[in-house]
């Protein structure tokens, strides 16, 4: 059963009603939206075709184990976390400092930053201190440039990373003198696991954007899983805001057609579906490229990982692209005494047929033990997971088509969380400017639980 249905926040509103906007869609965009324009009074309703909220982030229920459909950790330093109303409670459950990653037949710690002034401490302490090598990403000079680098870019205000020349994160990385080494062995991984792109095909300029976040905070996670957050948001809004299991079958900006609600008049229309839904709903939005995800979940008799960390694979060598002991990062999503492991692949996957196989294989040697006892609870493929961001890409992408018409969502900034979260606040204050209200101010802190 999925969770977010049994979670399902608000009751439904009578048939005939009026509402001042529609936001179609209930993922975290849409919610963030309907946030900010009921905080400036403003009344919404949200539409959502699927029996829960969340849209990408959801989590599953199976066997007591909650298990997230998508891979992907949050970044403390995402700053619409602290922006949009509705998070309060949101408990968060961390990864240790900085990644695992496995390279030449071993583990190594290593891009534990943590802030601006860290980094560059860091930075200075590496250059004239030798330190043990970093496998692939080489020896104490490697990692000096790139803590200096991570260093940099901590520091760097947004808009002058904005006005960096783009190109593809790949072509920039080593255009800054990285060495490739340190590229393949660090870089690259830590780019897989935070925009799901590991040819480094993204726009150096989002790339810049991730890596500054990651600099800048700590990975995490939601207590619960994933789906946790648009749960909270939907609960948070006013009573019957949010319809679930409700089709749209025509839209304009002053009447939205379902088939389970009849006509909802309103002032304005705010589509906050995915790129491919929302083209289909209004032709002629562009629909982006996309990354496929494939997310495995495994529980093992005894945790082949401890510490609560990311696992990067460094050299390639299977279809794993990251891998995290989940119950060590947050128990709450494995029965007490069981063990979850959930592992990421990116791209095309192998056959059905054949993926438990190789991830089993590939774990084994980046967890460094057997894992034929290993029992598989669940896979689940997105082939269009994550909007891709090639250059040259549009960070702002407009979100008010005209008075009364907007869209938002992860296509239309970066394909990150803080991205869709973004989207939907700058959607909010373009309806509210066009209906001539001031937008609250709002600042709402997550409540950090180790």
């Amino acid at each position: 059963m999925n969770s977010a249905q049994s979670a399902q926040s608000a009751p439904r509103a009578p048939r005939a009603h009026h509402a001042d906007v529609v936001v179609i869609g209930a993922g975290i965009a849409g919610l963030s939206t309907a946030h900010h324009l009921a905080s400036a009074g403003v009344s919404v309703a949200v539409l959502e075709a699927a029996p829960y909220v969340g849209g990408r982030m959801v989590t599953d229920e199976v066997d007591g184990f909650r298990l997230d459909r998508g891979g992907r950790p949050l970044i403390t330093s995402y700053p619409e976390l602290l922006r949009t109303p509705g998070l309060e409670g949101a408990a968060v459950r961390m990864f240790g400092p900085g990644v695992l990653v496995h390279s030449d037949g071993r583990n190594y710690r290593t891009g534990a930053v943590g802030s601006a002034r860290s980094a560059l401490t860091v930075a200075r302490a590496l250059a004239s201190a030798p330190r043990p090598p970093l496998g692939g990403a080489g020896g104490a000079l490697d990692q000096a440039r790139l803590s200096a680098a991570l260093g940099r870019l901590a520091a760097t205000p947004t808009d002058r990373l904005l006005a960096r020349p783009e190109r593809t994160a790949r072509e920039a990385l080593v255009a800054r003198g990285l060495p490739a080494r340190t590229v393949s062995g660090f870089v690259r991984p830590l780019l897989s696991a935070l925009l799901c792109d590991p040819d480094l095909t993204t726009s150096s300029r989002c790339a810049d954007l991730a890596l500054r976040a990651f600099a800048r905070g700590r990975l995490f996670v939601t207590a619960g899983g994933a789906a946790t957050l648009p749960e909270l948001l939907a609960r948070t809004l006013p009573a019957g805001t949010v319809r679930t299991e409700v089709c749209v079958t025509d839209a304009s900006i002053n009447n939205v057609t379902t088939k389970e609600h009849g006509e909802i008049g309103c002032r304005s229309l705010v589509l906050a579906t995915g790129a491919r839904a929302a083209a289909e709903l209004l032709p002629g939005l562009r629909v982006p490229g996309f990354h496929a995800v494939t997310v495995v979940h495994h529980t093992a008799p005894e945790p082949p990982l401890t510490d609560p960390m990311l696992l990067l694979d460094g050299d390639r060598g299977g279809p794993v692209a990251h891998t995290a002991v989940m119950s060590a990062v947050d128990p709450s999503r494995a029965p007490e005494g069981r063990v979850l492991i959930s592992s990421t692949v990116l791209g095309t996957p192998p056959p059905a047929a054949e993926l438990d196989r190789t991830v089993r294989a590939h774990l084994a040697r980046l967890y460094g033990t057997p894992t034929d006892d290993w029992e598989l609870l669940a896979v689940h493929h997105d082939p269009e997971a994550v909007p891709a961001m090639s250059p040259p890409h549009d960070l702002r992408r407009p979100v008010r088509l005209l008075s009364g018409l907007y869209v938002c969502g992860d296509h239309r900034d970066t394909n990150t969380v803080q991205g869709a979260l973004f989207s939907g606040r700058r959607a909010a204050h373009a309806v509210l400017r066009d209906l001539g209200v001031r937008p609250a101010r709002e600042q709402t802190p997550l409540s950090a639980v180790a």
